[in-house]
């Protein structure tokens, strides 16, 4: 039965990025064949057997009205936030259940621009929006800009557009994100990489302090090689530098190293230390990166588990280093190909990171594709590369469910 409903739906995701650049929960993209009907209680049955208490919310993203409405009608108190986009309540049938659902005391999410909220009526239904800036909009929060102190207040026609609380997706600029979450928005659905990383062009990229600094607390305690790989795996910058350290003439070692797992076995835990210790004065504390590192780290981990969960510990460390380094073009503004020929690396990274093809290609194909809500995409690639969809839909939620998010400690 859990077969027939991961079998019938494509999935995708988007991270909510909350005001500390940390992880404040997921957006899952739900689409199902218009011509099927879908049982959405047993869809919120299996996604409740695989969440913990310390994985992400969710905030579900029916992409037909049959899946709304179907999800309107079955879902119990207590059930994920569900999306409802503003011009579907046009329709009088997802009209009724929005309420009947509000009612029952179901959380529901308004999703459309911030120039067309609902009226006062209607938005008693919701919990919270999702909402997207006009152009005049956006323009107006840009000009306002910070308050300095002891400035006096701009008047009434500069006050800010956004509204405290709401989350906010499609901010395709720094400075407007800093805008939005600056001024108390729950959350960024998505995150402005591109331009995050042009704003910083001129300076090269580091590692993060955090990393580093965690990465030589655990070799202080002498925890287990495994810790020291998955920490330094955080980092695409770190892992980068480490293997470009591991393969320099100042080591002399007779042969090359295509693993984080080798160098660190080859340099010991002293030299890695004195290592770290050196990369530390010059890391980056800058928090608008970290939503951008984790995730590349969330498509490592899912392509390894597309493509093979049950594989051998050695081969799942290299497709995850495959993945984590797909996008170090984007971090260091070189070509992929050059950037990868300066470390020794299995010609499989390159070919499914370079020439997209190979072994590899297709999960970090998929990967990608499913951080997005074009259903038609993961469908093509699934036929292509005979990829079964129940599986894919399997991976993707075993990845959301292992990430973690930090929640405030309760009140004494």
């Amino acid at each position: 039965m859990v077969q027939s409903v991961l079998g019938s739906l494509i999935l995708g995701y988007r991270p909510l990025w909350n005001r500390a650049r940390k992880l404040a929960g997921v957006q899952l993209y739900v689409h199902n064949e218009s011509s099927l009907l879908l049982d959405a209680g047993h869809l919120l049955r299996t996604l409740a057997e695989l969440w913990s208490a310390s994985s992400p919310p969710l905030l579900i993203s029916p992409q037909t009205h049959q899946l709304l409405s179907s999800l309107l009608e079955s879902a119990p108190r207590g059930s994920p936030w569900i999306e409802v986009r503003g011009d579907w309540l046009n329709d009088s049938t997802i009209f009724n259940q929005v309420r009947a659902a509000h009612r029952r005391g179901l959380k529901l999410v308004w999703r459309g621009e911030i120039a067309n909220l609902p009226p006062a009526e209607v938005a008693r239904c919701f919990d919270n929006s999702l909402l997207t800036l006009r152009a005049e909009d956006a323009i107006a929060a840009l000009q306002r800009g910070p308050q300095q102190p002891g400035t006096p207040k701009p008047p009434p026609r500069n006050i800010s557009p956004i509204l405290a609380g709401q989350m906010y997706e499609n901010v395709a600029s720094r400075a407007l994100m800093e805008h939005c979450l600056d001024n108390n928005a729950l959350a960024l659905a998505g995150w402005p990489t591109e331009d995050v990383l042009y704003s910083m062009r001129h300076t090269p990229q580091q590692p993060s302090h955090a990393v580093i600094h965690r990465l030589m607390k655990a070799i202080d305690h002498e925890q287990s090689l495994e810790t020291f790989e998955d920490i330094m795996s955080e980092d695409p910058i770190l892992s980068y530098r480490f293997m470009i350290y591991t393969n320099s003439a100042a080591l002399g070692l007779r042969t090359g190293i295509d693993s984080l797992r080798r160098g660190m076995v080859m340099m010991g835990y002293e030299s890695i230390q004195r290592w770290l210790s050196d990369q530390l004065p010059h890391s980056s504390t800058e928090p608008n990166m970290q939503p951008i590192r984790e995730a590349m780290v969330m498509r490592a981990r899912l392509t390894t588990l597309l493509l093979n969960p049950g594989m051998e510990n050695e081969l799942r460390r290299e497709i995850y280093l495959c993945a984590l380094l797909s996008q170090m073009d984007e971090l260091l503004r070189e070509p992929l190909g050059t950037i990868l020929h300066r470390i020794p690396l299995s010609e499989r990274i390159y070919d499914a990171t370079v020439l997209h093809t190979g072994p590899y290609a297709p999960s970090l194909q998929m990967a990608c594709a499913l951080e997005n809500d074009d259903a038609s995409v993961i469908r093509r690639l699934c036929e292509e590369h005979e990829m079964d969809l129940e599986e894919v839909n399997r991976a993707l939620l075993r990845v959301l469910s292992d990430l973690e998010v930090e929640r405030p400690a309760p009140p004494r």
